[in-house]
């Protein structure tokens, strides 16, 4: 058999199956993120009958229609476990019709390249919502290698696949070893009010030294950013500056998620912020290093405490006073940087998973042109 041009509609069909009988419950039902996979839903399911829910068996897919809004990306996703799901009835369910022609993880790394989110948006109509129907869906010309070729370039994505997970699998044992070891040290040290190790930071950019491209904005997943306010016109002079190993952060917590939007400058460079933000630093890094401090601020205790203990009415705030009142374990020095030298290997394997899921996803229009170009070199020969 060589390469093979269909229209998709030819080698896929709908599923309508519902919960009718309620087998399934709230614990089953999901939804689609742009990530191209089954999460749980976020939607309110009080009250919610789950009798019209659509079924997604193994190997099945669904997709959200509407594209508009949705960051140029369909929302489409494989059911690749051995369980069933549920979804809204407003999404299309469908699955191959015969998997020997065309397999269903061949399929789903066609449809997880950027080339498939292009084509999707492009070809979405409407206009208060622009939706890519089931019949655009089917409308895909698709060039097919023979079985035997789609499964070796499906074995080759496996196996990519099987290694990353198994690396954040680590990396998540990683990151329980960190919690694991500040709840102990919780548990056995006197905690010490932060206030007596941590002091305000003043100083302004009156000489105008920092430029626009030193000026950050603070992301409530802890990390500076490059600013996303408009500074045309803006004077600088009044910004904040924030100097190696210094943190920042943005006093008002409502409306953030639940977390409070906190820093710490782990560059060399000095950066600037707006003079709304607090600015403070360590006193004396040789008995509380920033590193150890910074990773009890990135723990999601700290997000609940910093909201519980926010005031106001208009806009809830966790001023200074506050701050200065969080009791945190300080242990031996050299305990500390164990602490941090593990946090540190951790946020390394982060990085390097990150990279590894990034090139998943490039690996994908490889793969399935590579299958293609290999079924027209056995059609030539």
């Amino acid at each position: 058999m060589e390469l093979s041009e269909y229209k998709l509609g030819a080698l896929i069909e709908q599923c309508d199956e519902r919960n009718d009988n309620l087998i399934y419950t709230i614990n089953d039902v999901k939804g689609i993120s742009i990530q191209k996979v089954f999460i749980e839903t976020k939607a309110d399911m009080n009250g919610v009958s789950l009798r019209p829910y659509k079924l997604v068996k193994q190997n099945d897919f669904a997709y959200v229609t509407v594209t508009s809004r949705n960051g140029e990306k369909i929302t489409i996703a494989h059911n690749d476990t051995c369980d069933t799901y549920i979804v809204s009835s407003s999404y299309s369910v469908f699955r191959v019709r015969d998997t020997n022609k065309l397999l269903t993880d061949y399929l789903f790394m066609y449809f997880k390249r950027p080339e498939f989110d292009r084509f999707s948006r492009f070809n979405s109509w409407g206009s208060a919502r622009e939706t890519f129907s089931w019949e655009e869906m089917c409308d895909i010309k698709i060039d097919l290698p023979p079985i035997g070729i789609q499964q070796k370039y499906v074995n080759v994505y496996n196996a990519m696949l099987e290694n990353q997970k198994s690396y954040e699998h680590g990396l998540e044992d990683l990151k329980l070893t960190c919690d694991a070891y500040i709840d102990e040290l919780r548990n056995k040290l006197e905690l010490k009010k932060l206030g007596d190790f941590i002091s305000l930071c003043d100083t302004k950019n009156e000489d105008l030294k920092y430029g626009v491209d030193s000026v950050r904005g603070i992301s409530n997943e802890k990390r500076f950013m490059d600013t996303k306010a408009n500074m045309d016109g803006v004077s600088l002079k009044p910004y904040a500056l924030v100097k190696p190993d210094e943190f920042a952060y943005v006093s008002v917590t409502s409306r953030n998620g639940g977390k409070i939007s906190l820093a710490r400058n782990d560059s060399d460079d000095t950066y600037i912020c707006s003079s709304s933000y607090i600015v403070f630093k360590v006193n004396d890094t040789s008995v509380l290093l920033p590193e150890y401090l910074s990773m009890l601020f990135g723990r999601d205790e700290f997000n609940r405490y910093s909201r519980f203990n926010s005031w106001g009415s208009a806009r809830e705030t966790f001023d200074w006073s506050e701050m200065c009142d969080v009791r945190i374990p300080i242990p031996d020095i050299r305990i500390q940087q164990d602490i941090v030298n593990i946090y540190h290997a951790y946020n390394t394997r982060k990085s390097i998973n990150e990279r590894l899921k990034a090139q998943m996803k490039d690996i994908c229009p490889i793969l399935i042109q590579g299958s293609i170009e290999e079924a027209r070199r056995v059609k030539e020969a």
